[in-house]
């Protein structure tokens, strides 16, 4: 077997993402306009006054490479999170960073831990590294946090080749969370061998005073790693802009890994803006609590079932019709996530949009069904 034949033999089995279907690709295939999107978990108004306002500024000089210690925005992050610059790592999206942290650690000869339903880029990243995956069974639907982490079930798990465990709180594609005392316990009771990295993408959006901030435990736990990301509440997606923290001996091992210039000066320059904007993530945070509130409510009187959701979306069960309810509505120009590649496929999972969106999709969800 040749060399390429070999890759091909690992690339082949990889499975690539599937993004949310962009609303110009669904005007371009069916020729209809005033499309909606809500199936990436986008923020639905838009990104921070803030980082628009100092983009302009920031495309003067695109023809120079950007700051590839991202200084600026480090300094920025130290300051709002009350930790030292030399615990970032910057990333192409959190994605990046998640990727930088499996090279960091894995090989053939070694195992991830992530639970059933999580997050597609933990396997897809392990795969990459040509480790093995160990997917702890979901709790089931009769508990508290159906389809969520089961922590017991991952510990179960551990072996002498482990040497990442992957947490997503809350978890995409379910909105499950874990909250701060069952979390602890949890990385207490693993070795410090292994690096544990619990995905905050969604932070930003919880309120519930049980849902623990990560950061609190990095001076207990060196092998804890936190994942966050600007594509979320502060609405920054299509710049890309990811980080971790961790303690300054791993942030030195990531950048090693980290290709230079991972981060765009458009993206830093709007990152750091965004930082500042703390009324815009109010603002955010209140739109997506009243877009639950009414998705609950429309979905509660139709007796739909839903998984609880920490995040800024709900995931909604309408079993086997899933696929044809889904397909229909993009034939109505309302886009939702399909998510049978979670092995969830009597699913859909439904973005919190604002308020005109969402009658607009209970109106056309409501002929559909």
């Amino acid at each position: 077997m040749s060399v390429i034949d070999s890759a091909l033999v690992q690339i082949k089995q990889l499975h690539p993402y599937s993004p949310g279907k962009p609303i110009e690709e669904l005007e371009r295939e069916l020729g209809i306009s005033n499309v909606i999107k809500l199936a990436s978990n986008e923020n639905p108004l838009g990104c921070s006054p803030l980082a628009r306002q100092v983009l302009e500024s920031a495309s003067e000089h695109i023809e120079l490479y950007p700051d590839a210690n991202a200084y600026y925005l480090k300094q920025a992050l130290a300051r709002k999170l009350g930790i030292g610059e030399n615990q970032v790592t910057i990333g192409n999206g959190s994605n990046d960073v998640l990727d930088l942290i499996a090279r960091s650690f894995l090989d053939r000869d070694t195992e991830a831990i992530f639970s059933q339903y999580a997050f597609m880029v933990y396997a897809m990243v392990t795969q990459a590294c040509g480790a093995s995956a160990r997917v702890a069974a979901a709790m089931d639907a009769s508990r508290e946090t159906p389809y969520g982490h089961d922590l017991d079930a991952m510990h179960g798990l551990i072996s002498s080749s482990t040497r990442i465990i992957f947490i997503a709180n809350p978890n995409n594609p379910t909105g499950t969370w874990l909250d701060a005392d069952e979390l602890e316990y949890f990385l207490e009771r693993v070795p410090d061998r292994i690096a544990v990295v619990i995905d905050e993408a969604y932070f930003e959006y919880v309120d519930n005073k049980r849902y623990p901030n990560a950061l609190q435990w990095l001076t207990r736990f060196p092998n804890l790693i936190v994942t966050r990301t600007f594509s979320k509440i502060y609405g920054l997606a299509g710049l890309r802009i990811g980080y971790s923290v961790s303690s300054p001996e791993l942030c030195d091992l990531f950048n090693r890994v980290r290709q230079p210039f991972n981060g765009n000066s458009l993206g830093l320059a709007a990152a750091r803006a965004a930082l500042d904007d703390d009324d815009f993530v109010v603002r955010s945070r209140l739109c997506n609590q009243q877009g639950l509130q009414s998705m609950r409510q429309w979905l509660d009187q139709r007796g739909i079932e839903y998984i609880p959701s920490a995040g800024n979306f709900l995931t909604v069960r309408f079993g086997e019709s899933s696929a044809r309810v889904y397909q229909s509505l993009l034939e109505r120009g309302v886009i939702v996530r399909p998510i049978a590649n979670y092995d969830m496929p009597h699913f859909l999972r439904i973005s919190a949009g604002t308020e005109a969106q969402l009658a607009r999709m209970y109106e056309v969800l409501g002929e559909v069904l």
